[in-house]
Parts: C-alpha cells; sequence; structure tokens
C-alpha cells in the first residue's frame, strides 16, 4: 500500500537514533506523524525540526499509550523503543529483567493490542517491529535482550496469522550494529565505548533503516515485506567455539 493510502503513524523510541530516523522519514512523506519517547527536550527538537507530533510518554504507561491510541486510529506502528543491560545471565538482576521485559516486549505488545484490531476493522494498516540480530542469532552479551526479541520476533509472525484476511501488513526489522548513540546510552559515553563500537567501522546509519522501513511500506499492497535483517557488510553472525571442561570430572 502506498504511502498515499496512510495518514497517520505513531513511531515509539522516537527522540533519537533509529526512532528519530523514523519519524523524519514518514514526515517526508506527508503523513501525520506522532512521536512517543521520554525525553520531552528531544522529542521538541524533533518536532520542531520534522513537524512531527511529541508525546512524552514512556512506553510502560499503559494508560497513557490506551489514551492516545484511542483517540487517533493509527494507520502504521512502528514498535521501535528498546533497551539493554548487557551482562551474562549468570550475573542477571532482577531489576535488569523486569526492564527489558517491560520495554522491549510488553510494551510491544499492549500497543499491538490497541492498535491492530483498529487495522483489521479498517482493512488497513502495518506493524513495523525492530528486532534485533538477537532475536534470531547467539552471542555474547545479554541472555534477557535475546529472549525479549526472539519474542518480538515470533509475535511479527503471530500477528500476520491472527490479522490473516485483512490487509494489515507485518514487518519484522533486524538490525545488526547500526551506529547510533545507543552504545552510549548502554555502556557510558566514552572515547573507549566509541572506539569499541563505533570508530574505524563501516556501519549502517540510522536513516538507512529508516529507508528501508519506507521501502517496505511503500510496497503495493499484495507485497507484504515481513523480515528484513540488515547488518554492516563487515558482520557476520554465528561462529563455533568449543571449550575444555574448567574442572576435573566428578570423583577425581
Amino acid at each position: 500500500m502506498p504511502f498515499s493510502d496512510y495518514k497517520t503513524a505513531l513511531v515509539t523510541g522516537a527522540s533519537s537514533g533509529i526512532g528519530a530516523a523514523i519519524v523524519e522519514r514518514l514526515c517526508a512523506e506527508g503523513l501525520e506523524v506522532h512521536a512517543v519517547a521520554r525525553n520531552g527536550a528531544l522529542l521538541q527538537k524533533l518536532a520542531e525540526r520534522t513537524g512531527c507530533i511529541a508525546h512524552v510518554i514512556d512506553v510502560t504507561d499503559k494508560a497513557a499509550l490506551a489514551d492516545l491510541t484511542k483517540r487517533i486510529p493509527f494507520d502504521i506502528l512502528v514498535n521501535n523503543a528498546g533497551v539493554d543491560r548487557p551482562k551474562k545471565f549468570l550475573d542477571a538482576d532482577e531489576g535488569d529483567i523486569d526492564l527489558l521485559v517491560d520495554v522491549n516486549l510488553r510494551a510491544v505488545l499492549h500497543l499491538c493490542r490497541m492498535v491492530v484490531p483498529g487495522m483489521v476493522a479498517r482493512d488497513r494498516g502495518h506493524v513495523i517491529n525492530i528486532s534485533s540480530i538477537a532475536g534470531a542469532y547467539n552471542f555474547g552479551g545479554n541472555s534477557s535482550y535475546h529472549a525479549t526479541k526472539a519474542g518480538v520476533s515470533m509475535l511479527s509472525n503471530q500477528l500476520r496469522l491472527d490479522a490473516f484476511g485483512k490487509r494489515v501488513r507485518v514487518t519484522e526489522i533486524c538490525p545488526g550494529r547500526v551506529a547510533t548513540d545507543i552504545f552510549a546510552h548502554v555502556h557510558g559515553d566514552s572515547p573507549e565505548v566509541r572506539e569499541r563500537f563505533i570508530d574505524g567501522f563501516e556501519l549502517p546509519q540510522a536513516n538507512d533503516i529508516a529507508d528501508a522501513i519506507a521501502f517496505a511500506i511503500a510496497a503495493p499492497v499484495a507485497v507484504n515485506i515481513g523480515h528484513m535483517e540488515i547488518t554492516p557488510t563487515l558482520q557476520v553472525m554465528g561462529g563455533l567455539q568449543t571449550a575444555k571442561p574448567q574442572s576435573p570430572k566428578h570423583g577425581e
């Protein structure tokens, strides 16, 4: 369905990075874009730059989201908000697990619950879920993050089944490493962090992800682009490791 068939969009995690790039791209297409995030100052700057409508809302605030989605029939929903607390699961913290589940998965489920039935009723809509390569591949990091992103991936598949027979499209975007400020938010804003994750690497930019989303939305109504992995050319997933026992056999 081309952009001209849609009028309104809701983007979460919109104040910076990929979210802000998506807002800017959708506004350029003439949509009424509602940008949701916690950082009011950044949202205001985004609104001044793009013409989007800013909503200072935490995605864990179900009441505020329900009020917004009841007032506006959204044609496009972009679930972009996400957090990470990298550490091995053996060192997992109760609060970190709750935060990741609440933001990365529970908020996505509730927003889909609030928005998708209206899309089905109108026979028109597009859900964009930003998951991660962490939802499909194993690598050193945060098991809770992998688990929540895998949940978003499966939800994306299930939504198409639940909306089957209606012109409601679902696209899962699975980014690898992208040059955004997420690494500063997660690991701290320091030269060491930039050197570890950004400097010297050839990485996709936030606007590259936004352009891919625009491509999926602009496809004809008969076309559903269900899954896109977007990674640096010089990044691969996987790798085989084999370890020797670190302790004697039982009884020795």
